[in-house]
């Protein structure tokens, strides 16, 4: 199928409220680079359906701007924005046929009756489901409802798809098979594409970025890899992923802390913080493991080690009773009371500076597991 060129999608400045003094999307500025996904990442209630809402033309905006490829569109009303968007229910109608759920905008549109029979086919095909138009919708799973509604989106050929947590209602399975489809229509379409979710697992796997939002604002946006292993704030570190927290004082590339000194990489800001370092990345040594010739391990004995399927997660306190946790081989097996030695990596280290009186972000129900324990050394 033919698509427009892929747009941007800038929003600038964004507020809505929904009364005075209240803004649910408080100054929000992000850019969606064309043919790009990101996901938008935050915990319920922090505006992420807020925003998709406004950048659809579903509500007014309060202040700032929604641009697609570099031209305002918030006085253009929703029917004439060229937006697809999909919720976390199909919201299907129960009375017309798949074919004509999917070429519905297309009458609306003013378009012939065989040339939006010929493009919903076509786009039925894309999504999987050829041979679906003349069923009910009563007759489609909830996955299938789900691919009919993102064909009913993108048979619109809109310049941006936003996506409202499609897939919260199907189960893992399921989840990840329309996870793959979304990702490779993106790619396909080169559709400039913003992806709401709280799944962390779900935005590794089809962002080209990650937009972390906190009480109506940006408060980070990486590439995956960027966002995991250096995230700018404490708030980001927590809510993508396990983490260690240490606090302490950090001078040039020494962090002293109650369990000693600790080399980290240069460049993060001195004074009091807090050293955040992911499970994975530390490295746990037995009595025999050899240490590393550049990093002095520190003294820990096991204050419980549980087995994970993929990993053992091991609870040590370090000297100073510092608690931290490490991830081990599945076939390492650790007891309570064991003495080993924790070698903390400078450049898995991240000192970021204390939280102030805001909200902590709750850490989301899902972790990146793909490489947990490759780092970590035993005998």
């Amino acid at each position: 199928m033919s698509a427009p060129a892929p747009r941007d999608l800038t929003v600038a400045g964004l507020r809505v409220a929904y009364r005075p003094g209240v803004a649910v999307v408080d100054g929000v500025d992000l850019t969606v680079p064309a043919a790009t996904l990101t996901a938008l990442l935050g915990a319920s209630g922090c505006g992420k359906t807020t925003l998709l809402k406004t950048v659809a033309g579903l509500l007014t905006a309060d202040g700032g701007d929604v641009r697609i490829g570099g031209g305002s569109v918030l006085d253009v009303p929703a029917e004439r924005r060229p937006v697809g968007l999909v919720f976390q229910k199909p919201l299907l109608f129960p009375h017309l046929s798949v074919g004509d759920n999917v070429a519905f905008g297309l009458r609306m549109s003013g378009v012939r009756k065989r040339e939006r029979r010929r493009r919903a086919a076509e786009m039925l095909d894309l999504v999987g489901l050829a041979g679906f138009a003349g069923r009910g919708v009563r007759e489609l799973s909830g996955g299938q409802e789900q691919r009919v509604a993102l064909a009913r989106a993108l048979v619109l050929d809109p310049q941006v798809l936003l996506l409202d947590e499609p897939f919260s209602q199907l189960d893992a399975q399921l989840r990840a098979r329309m996870r793959e489809l979304v990702r490779d229509l993106q790619r396909e379409l080169s559709i400039t594409t913003l992806f709401v979710t709280h799944d962390q697992q779900e935005a590794v796997e089809v962002a080209d970025r990650i937009a972390l939002m906190v009480e109506g604002r940006i408060e980070a946006h990486e590439e995956p890899p960027e966002f995991y292993s250096r995230p700018p704030t404490l708030r980001a570190a927590r809510f993508f992923g396990a983490t260690n927290e240490i606090p302490g004082t950090l001078a040039g590339t020494t962090f002293a802390c109650a369990a000693g000194d600790l080399r980290v990489a240069a460049g993060d800001r001195d004074g009091p913080g807090v050293l955040v370092v992911r499970p994975e990345a530390l490295l746990l040594h037995t009595g025999v493991s050899e240490p590393s010739a550049t990093t002095d391990p520190v003294p820990a004995r096991v204050t419980e080690a549980r087995f994970r399927g993929t990993h053992r997660s091991v609870e040590v306190l370090l000297r100073g009773d510092v608690p931290v946790t490490v991830t081990v081989p599945p076939a390492l097996r650790l007891a309570p009371g064991d003495a080993v030695a924790i070698e903390f990596p400078p450049a898995a280290c991240r000192v970021l500076p204390p939280d102030g009186p805001q909200q902590q972000v709750p850490a989301a129900a899902h972790t990146p597991s793909t490489t947990e324990g490759e780092r970590s050394r035993a005998s």
